[in-house]
């Protein structure tokens, strides 16, 4: 109970905040009917940050336009076709929308827009019961048709009607489910996760686009396992991530208590973990990364001698797959080429707990790793999740030594952008060379040199090129 009043102190305060006054006044005003809808009345209860207003009305958008034009300083109507007109109103971004009564034809999940004239039937149309509860204004009236409240106090994810008619008409609602167990730290119903594995085929009318988008909320939330789980135990992440459900049928050769899935999951855990002890913003290229390092494997499996398994070259095939993937699902080229090359390095250090590496090794780590050094960093420790107390202790003292051998080399030598001594004019001038072929490769000797014995300076550098000139040519 304590919970709920707290909440409606919270909500209280928010619908008699600067912005949503002036609002409600000025539709009142207007003769039409206004409401604080989904996201910011859920979260209000929930005691979570509100980051957006959205509002829903009777008017109309040229009736919505014409009542906030006054009163903000900008305004945007890109959503105009759905009822939606936004605004920026004394410096916060605000969305209201006309209520809507919208139906699905089945091939898509575009409904075909039909404005609605009651509240209610606006909030049953919504994806879930916890966001199907407004606050009618200025009354500051609570509405909650579908019982989203009693959802909200227990914790539980379920739509406002029958399920499967809800993913039926538009099946993103899955994926938002997925997104809300963890984003909410809520459990979806008995009843919504049969939905969602019956109705699992029809996430192939979705645009990758949108799937991209709520896969990328959900990896970017505090906890995204659950959420991962449920679309692996749905079967919707066979459609849209399929690798990540082939890695439950791998046994990690590192751990044989647990499968590289679950593996898989508790390097993402830890990731997040050393994200926020390192005082580091959700990162969706770590994240995605730390899910998809392992996907090599069932690729490389192979029984050896006496039973033991192995999954040799698993990072390089794995960095293929995943490149492939998050293509596919349409990242950006610097993601994709990012979690990649974490993917395909994330092996690396292995080799440091083997014997103490030379400095001309810490230095092609740190080359090699570039602009992802941090998040390279990250992953390895991550990677660690052996239960054996000891050799976790070991690996994670290495990586310590490892990091300071990289800190103590970049103060020396600037090591953290490795260039050779000599750039390519000075080749060009001292080889009498024009820009080619030639130019490069006397560029990489240098550069293989720089990271072998350290800075040598511009006079050492010359004589060792010309050297390796003369002995080339």
């Amino acid at each position: 109970m304590n919970s709920v009043a707290s909440g409606v102190g919270r909500l209280d305060a928010l619908a008699t905040s600067p912005v949503v006054d002036l609002l409600a006044t000025a539709f009142a005003t207007a003769g039409h009917e206004l409401a604080l809808v989904g996201g910011p009345v859920r979260d209000a209860f929930l005691g979570r940050a509100i980051s957006d207003l959205d509002f829903t009305t009777s008017a109309r958008p040229d009736d919505i336009l014409r009542i906030v034009t006054p009163l903000s300083e900008t305004q945007w109507d890109v959503g105009r076709d759905f009822g939606t007109i936004g605004a920026l109103v004394r410096g916060e971004p605000v969305e209201i929308t006309t209520y809507r009564a919208d139906a699905y034809d089945g091939a898509t999940r575009k409904p075909l827009v039909e404005f609605g004239d009651t509240l209610d039937g606006d909030l049953v149309r919504r994806d879930f019961s916890v966001n199907a509860m407004a606050l009618r204004l200025p009354e500051r009236v609570l509405v909650d048709p579908s019982g989203g409240m009693e959802d909200l106090l227990a914790g539980r994810l379920c739509t406002p009607g029958p399920p499967e008619v809800s993913f039926g008409d538009d099946p993103l609602r899955m994926l938002r489910a997925a997104r809300f167990t963890s984003q909410l730290g809520f459990t979806a119903t008995p009843e919504t996760v049969t939905a969602m594995i019956d109705l699992a085929p029809r996430i192939e009318i979705v645009s990758v686009e949108r799937i991209n988008a709520e896969l990328s909320k959900l990896l970017l939330t505090d906890s995204p396992r659950a959420g991962i789980q449920l679309l692996v135990d749905t079967g919707l992440a066979q459609l849209i991530l399929p690798e990540v459900s082939a890695l439950r049928l791998e046994i990690d050769e590192h751990a044989h208590h647990k499968d590289v899935y679950e593996h898989s999951l508790t390097v993402l855990d830890q990731a997040i973990g050393y994200e926020k002890a390192r005082g580091l913003e959700p990162d969706l290229v770590l994240r995605l990364a730390a899910l998809l390092h392992d996907i090599g494997k069932p690729a490389t499996k192979r029984v050896e001698a006496r039973g033991v398994v192995s999954f040799h070259h698993h990072d390089t095939v794995g960095s293929k797959l995943a490149a492939k993937r998050l293509t596919a699902l349409r990242f950006d080229k610097e993601t994709v080429a990012a979690v990649a090359r974490l993917i395909e390095l994330h092996l690396r250090f292995f080799g440091y707990t083997e014997g103490a590496w030379t400095d001309s090794a810490v230095r092609r780590y740190v080359r090699d790793a570039g602009p992802l050094l941090e998040r390279l960093h990250i992953l390895t420790r991550a990677d660690v999740t052996t239960r054996n107390r000891r050799k976790a202790d070991q690996l994670g003292f290495a990586y310590d030594d490892l990091e300071t051998r990289i800190a103590e080399i970049a103060e020396a030598e600037g090591v953290a952008a490795v260039r050779p001594d000599l750039d390519g004019e000075q080749i060009m001038r001292i080889l009498d060379l024009r820009p080619g072929r030639e130019v490069g490769e006397a560029y990489r000797f240098l550069l293989e040199l720089r990271l072998d014995e350290g800075p040598l300076g511009e006079a050492e550098a010359e004589g060792k090129l010309r050297a390796w000139w003369a002995d080339r040519t």
